[in-house]
């Protein structure tokens, strides 16, 4: 057997001498934009800062209870284990192509007891047959190296390489993902409670105006019409407060679900949030070369435009012949005592040359296939790193618009409030009628609603922002692996 090792070993060396160059293209990183074109022009306004943005974004809204949903979910959530998965099968993958550069071989162990009829002489003399029984021992290794002398193999493990960087990339996408869809789901809980809140006191606002003008009416100072229109109102407001609480509940199921839990299982703290949480600082944003270093999904674009880029390579060398070293030693007797003689050991070694001539074109339309494949991924690459602009401008853009909204409504809801409070004075006076005091009600009801959905939507288009500078993913914890399921 230690011949075997050292044959194996001398294969092994022969064909590392043998390897040769690469063909296909070499892969290089696309050129970077300009520094004009990264520049964020939405990143001058007043809410945020040209500071780098924390790994951990969601802790600058000082909710202990949203840090504790968003850390949980980046550990159970069920697309983050699926990511984890896939990062797992590509990184098996890579380990598969990288066995590639090593020899293969087969030990083997035999043993043959066999019977055959020879011709031979009976006991009266005459011809006949009788039975001839042998055994044979043999112990046997082969092995076989495939020469990468054009490379084939060095580029399928650098695609394989860039298959796993993609995966890996990947992952922190659903991380980014995960970290911002649970934030949503949080706000959106605390934001159709705060809605359902300020829909009561409206309600119970309207109710007490309908009370005043009922006593108005049975003193005779008011009209059953106006009764009814206090009615309405009353019961338009109501009307709005199961809608804002069936969302409310929703949003705990989607939430639960997010975190990995069922949805019965709804999170007792964020069941109890009263107001969508907000911001006390200048979100920091940074500029746009960090945006896209910083961005999973612009760094998996660009891990596969190489992995596609080195496939060109692969497909290439099948253009050329393929070396194959092959070789086997053996120890056969047919006595096991025998196996250590010399006379037991044989064995064979040599080169196999085999190329498939495209003749019929196959080989040379694999090659120009991967090559369409790689200019599509060049375009999908540049695309990402487009949209990654894209979404940040638009994000603050919408940001920007939504906070100037959210505090034009809170003027507006103050006025409103001061309007309500003297025309409901000056129609117990009498100085005003009912329509009056009807319309300032009216307003006031749909001042307060627009001024809560406002809060929402600025607590939403802020997680909108982070989302797309990418963050959230670089100090987050492991993922957590459910074992699978036995009998």
């Amino acid at each position: 057997m230690r011949r075997a090792v050292l044959f194996g070993a001398g294969l092994f060396g022969a064909a590392a001498l043998l390897s040769g160059c690469m063909v296909g293209p070499s892969y290089r990183t696309p050129p970077a934009l300009p520094s004009a074109a990264l520049k964020l022009r939405e990143a001058q306004a007043a809410h945020v800062a040209p500071s780098p943005l924390p790994p951990r974004w969601w802790r600058l809204f000082d909710d202990s209870d949203l840090d504790r949903l968003i850390e949980k979910a980046l550990v159970h959530n069920t697309d983050l284990r699926q990511a984890a998965a896939n990062l797992q099968r590509a990184r098996a993958a890579l380990a598969e192509k990288g066995a590639a550069r090593l020899p293969t071989g087969t030990a083997s162990a035999e043993y043959d007891r066999e019977r055959t009829a020879a011709l031979g002489l009976g006991t009266s003399g005459t011809g006949g047959l009788r039975p001839l029984t042998t055994d044979f021992y043999s112990l046997g290794y082969d092995a076989s190296y495939e020469v990468d002398l054009f490379g084939g193999v060095a580029r399928s493990i650098q695609a394989a390489r860039a298959d796993y960087q993609a995966a890996q990339a990947q992952v922190d996408a659903a991380r980014v993902a995960v970290a911002a869809e649970t934030a949503s789901a949080y706000v959106d809980a605390c934001s159709f409670a705060a809605q359902a809140a300020v829909a009561r006191e409206t309600a119970r606002l309207q109710a007490d105006t309908f009370d005043l003008t009922n006593r108005m009416f049975e003193g005779g100072r008011s009209t059953e019409r106006d009764v009814q229109q206090a009615r309405e109102t009353v019961e338009q407001v109501n009307a709005q407060v199961p809608t804002f609480e069936a969302e409310r509940r929703a949003s705990l199921y989607a939430l639960a679900v997010l975190t990995g839990d069922p949805p019965a299982e709804v999170d007792a703290a964020a069941a109890r949030c009263a107001a969508p949480p907000s911001t006390k600082q200048p979100i920091p944003v940074g500029d746009g070369q960090a945006l896209l270093a910083r961005r999973p999904d612009v760094r998996a674009a660009e891990r596969t435009l190489a992995a596609d880029t080195a496939r060109i390579g692969v497909a290439t060398a099948e253009l050329y012949p393929s070396i194959t070293l092959a070789g086997f030693v053996n120890l056969g007797a047919p006595k096991i005592g025998d196996l250590s003689r010399n006379q037991a050991f044989t064995y064979s070694v040599g080169p196999l040359i085999s190329w498939n001539f495209p003749f019929n074109g196959a080989a040379r339309a694999r090659v120009r296939e991967s090559r369409a494949q790689a200019q599509a991924s060049l375009a999908a690459f540049d695309g990402t790193v487009l949209r990654a602009l894209q979404e940040t401008e638009q994000a603050l853009a919408r940001l920007s618009g939504a906070i100037e909204h959210e505090r034009a409504l809170a003027r507006a809801a103050d006025a409103s409030q001061r309007a309500a409070e003297l025309s409901e004075t000056r129609f117990r006076a009498g100085s005003d009628n009912f329509l009056q005091l009807l319309t300032a009600e009216r307003d006031r009801a749909q001042t307060r609603a627009a001024l809560a959905q406002a809060q929402a939507d600025r607590a939403q288009d802020q997680i909108s922002l982070f989302k797309a500078l990418g963050g959230g993913w670089e100090a987050a914890p492991q993922v957590a692996a459910a074992p699978l399921p036995r009998r």
